[in-house]
């Protein structure tokens, strides 16, 4: 009987008033676990008459059970004690007056209330485990590795709550607010790996623009040395760039590194040529006046006059990069420019200088050993026989 009166009402349209109902028949059914049943047989049939009647109007039978339940209370009633002193009837009816008064007014917690402040203790501690678990993860990371950690973090959150709260009811409510409170606090490490994520893509693609820059501008245009800086810009890219924003970012990133491709690959010809023209004249100079080597000379002739003649006969530079001999310079100067070993538009002008000095040395070498010991030979013969004094009359 006391069960079916304690069970919840259905409460399919949400009704405030029906929730509190069924809150305070969850606070009674703690307290009524230890319950006993008296039944009582009707005292009078004239019920609204029943204040005013007296014992010997009532039916006997009833007055004869009313006996036996205050017998009964009697054998499991304790005094109520305040302050060390029993109450009588009229005190204690006194005292419960002004506990109602002080429930009502909220000044006292209800069973309900204490089931709710004790449970919610113990979300919070569950809320901050999940918190301190997903605290640990370093950002930014995949979408997939961030989801699959919050599961694992919510069921470690979910497992501990489950061990610890009290009341069936209000554990359930408690547990929706526990998910609410989880998926809000997720949202914002969401938002937070995205950040990251964006910051680190952001710098990489900065720093690979920069790159890329730095390569359209080389002292010596070299391919070689273009594509592996184009490669090494990219695997450091897609190693290092993750979490949600990587995506947005590969596409400008390969938008970007297309255009410097191209860009580079059509002043590169043009760039080679004026330097091979350049380079030309100057080793005429050198093989002239500062080696003496003719066939310097004459081959730097060569490569002048061929690219000049060239390029005036077919109108323009363009259409020598199609000639297989273009070809076989252009391989030449990508073997002497750039190689794992050797970077020479790093090095040029450390190399540049150190060719000098030794060209000077060298120079100045060969003139010591061209120039005679004992001074320069006289125009007209000399007689240096010392063993012979003429006069001056001879």
């Amino acid at each position: 009987m006391v069960d079916e009166a304690l069970r919840h009402v259905p409460n399919s349209y949400g009704d405030k008033n029906i929730d509190q109902v069924n809150q305070i028949r969850d606070s009674l059914a703690i307290m009524g676990d230890n319950s006993t049943a008296f039944s009582l047989p009707q005292p009078h049939l004239q019920r609204t008459k029943l204040c005013d009647l007296k014992d010997g109007e009532l039916d006997p039978s009833y007055v004869e059970k009313r006996e036996q339940l205050k017998e009964v209370v009697k054998s499991v009633i304790r005094p109520k004690i305040v302050q060390g002193k029993s109450l009588n009837g009229n005190e204690f009816v006194s005292f419960l007056e002004k506990i109602l008064e002080a429930l009502n007014k909220g000044e006292i917690p209800s069973t309900g209330s204490l089931v709710e402040v004790f449970n919610k203790k113990i979300l919070e501690s569950c809320l901050k485990l999940y918190e301190d678990s997903m605290t640990k993860v370093i950002l930014p990371m995949s979408e997939e590795s961030l989801q699959s950690i919050h599961e694992a973090s919510r069921a470690e959150s979910l497992k501990s709550f489950d061990e610890q709260h009290f009341g069936r009811h209000h554990a359930k409510k408690s547990v929706e607010t526990l998910h609410e409170d989880i998926e809000k606090m997720f949202k914002n490490f969401v938002m937070a790996n995205q950040y990251q994520s964006s910051k680190l893509c952001e710098a990489l693609y900065t720093t690979c623009e920069d790159k890329m820059d730095q390569l359209q501008v080389l002292r010596l245009p070299s391919m070689a040395k273009f594509n592996a800086g184009f490669l090494l810009c990219n695997q450091s890219f897609e190693k290092e760039c993750v979490g949600p924003s990587k995506t947005v970012y590969e596409q400008r990133m390969l938008k970007m590194m297309g255009k410097s491709k191209s860009l580079f690959i059509k002043e590169y010809n043009h760039r080679l040529f004026n330097w091979l023209v350049a380079f030309s004249l100057v080793m005429v100079i050198v093989g002239r006046f500062i080696i003496k080597f003719i066939l310097i000379e004459i081959g730097a002739w060569i490569l002048f006059i061929f690219l000049e003649t060239y390029t005036r006969m077919f109108w323009s530079p363009e259409s020598l990069y199609y000639n297989p001999v273009w070809h076989g310079i252009v391989a030449t100067w990508e073997t002497l420019v750039y190689s794992p070993v050797l970077d020479l538009d790093r090095w040029a002008i450390q190399i540049g200088v150190v060719a000098v000095v030794l060209l000077v040395y060298w120079r100045c070498c060969a003139r010591r050993k061209h120039k005679p010991k004992h001074g320069p030979h006289p125009v007209l013969p000399l007689y240096t026989n010392a063993s012979r004094v003429r006069d001056r009359s001879e």
